[in-house]
């Protein structure tokens, strides 16, 4: 039996502000995790990729919609116009994984989507993100765990 050698992704040390490592997720695949103390507050990391305006990232999300392709997707909507690819160039951000009941959270200053602790997080645990996908598009299972589940990534329709 030939088996493929899996490249484990890493962190970009030059756009982390922590200190972080990727290792095996019981959420989804790989995740990142936390390799000291992050106190409340703190730029951890921010999302960097490749630069692409709404219609080649539409086109990308097609693409991956076909029957028999990889189901990775590390798109960050940057403003209306932008996304971010984080497939492509990333930081090792775009490996934090959804959760309902996040540790970190997103905001986007001057063109720079960077992710900041929401609250104290140890050593060993795993960074997580809550994606907000919008109630319009296609539903995405929630494998979070969380007590505060809402089952799906998307937000809740008002």
């Amino acid at each position: 039996m030939n088996r493929r050698r899996q490249k484990i992704p890493s962190i970009d040390p030059t756009f982390a502000a922590c200190p972080l490592r990727i290792a095996r997720s019981s959420i989804h695949g790989y995740g990142v995790f936390a390799a000291g103390p992050i106190p409340r507050g703190r730029k951890v990391i921010e999302y960097t990729g490749e630069h692409i305006r709404w219609p080649e990232a539409y086109a990308r999300l097609k693409k991956l919609l076909r029957p028999r392709t990889p189901k990775r997707l590390y798109m960050f909507r940057l403003n209306r116009l932008w996304r971010i690819d984080g497939a492509v160039g990333g930081s090792g951000a775009e490996r934090v994984n959804h959760s309902c009941d996040p540790n970190l959270r997103a905001r986007t200053i001057r063109g720079h989507i960077l992710f900041f602790s929401r609250r104290r997080i140890r050593t060993g645990e795993e960074l997580s993100l809550d994606y907000r996908l919008s109630p319009k598009t296609f539903r995405i299972r929630c494998r979070c765990g969380s007590p505060n589940c809402r089952a799906f990534l998307n937000r809740k329709l008002r």
